[in-house]
């Protein structure tokens, strides 16, 4: 199994593009649900890490401190691991998306990525998309979109375009082709996604905080 980041801007099409992953069975793992939902209390992973951390990593309405937490296990490894052993799913997939809004503005995990994929749709598509999409004036609409980094730029970096400046047929054909070419692939690997649910989110508010 390997892990591939998806990733695009703000009206590129990028949830419609994750859909079709999912309609074909793929596991697609959400930034945004799990910084809500994995380390939630009431659930089991929740007890076990307050634990092993220690009831200083808790806000005081109880829930986790994310940045508490993200302090302690981005400085060490041996916590790190701790928190993998607690959080590890049962996952076994030929490969896993790991659907990262904000991947290439903060690389932090582009490391763990063995394929990273772009929503790409040409700058003028993604301003008229915004406006009509959330009722905006072309000012704001261009505000949202330089609070990110640019789909060209994103372009650039990514290893795989998917352009969905056109038909949506167009752009299925492309993610259906990329799917083929992901499942041919060779680069298995035996990785574990414990430590993804765990911090991945973490993460993602972080960034998603500070850039928006």
């Amino acid at each position: 199994m390997f892990l591939v980041g998806l990733s695009g801007g703000i009206a590129s099409g990028k949830s419609s593009v994750v859909q079709v992953f999912r309609d074909l069975g793929c596991a697609v793992i959400d930034a945004d649900v799990i910084a809500h939902q994995v380390v939630k209390p009431g659930y089991p992973a929740y007890y076990r890490i307050v634990k092993a951390f220690g009831h200083e990593i808790l806000q005081e309405n109880g829930e986790i401190n994310r940045q508490a937490l993200g302090s302690i296990i981005f400085h060490q490894s041996e916590k790190r691991k701790l928190l993998n052993a607690i959080t590890h799913p049962e996952i076994r997939y030929r490969y896993v998306i790991l659907d990262i809004p904000l991947l290439f503005e903060t690389r932090t995990m582009l490391r763990f990525m063995k394929h990273t994929v772009v929503v790409y749709c040409d700058p003028q598509t993604q301003l008229s998309r915004l406006m009509h999409r959330n009722g905006l004036s072309r000012e704001e609409a261009e505000e949202r979109i330089a609070a990110q980094l640019s789909l060209e730029e994103k372009r650039q970096l990514a290893r795989h375009i998917l352009d969905n400046s056109g038909e949506w047929e167009v752009t299925r054909r492309q993610t259906l082709h990329l799917h083929s070419q992901l499942e041919d692939s060779l680069d298995f690997l035996p990785l574990r996604l414990g430590l993804f649910a765990g911090f991945l989110g973490i993460i993602y508010l972080f960034s998603r905080h500070l850039l928006l």
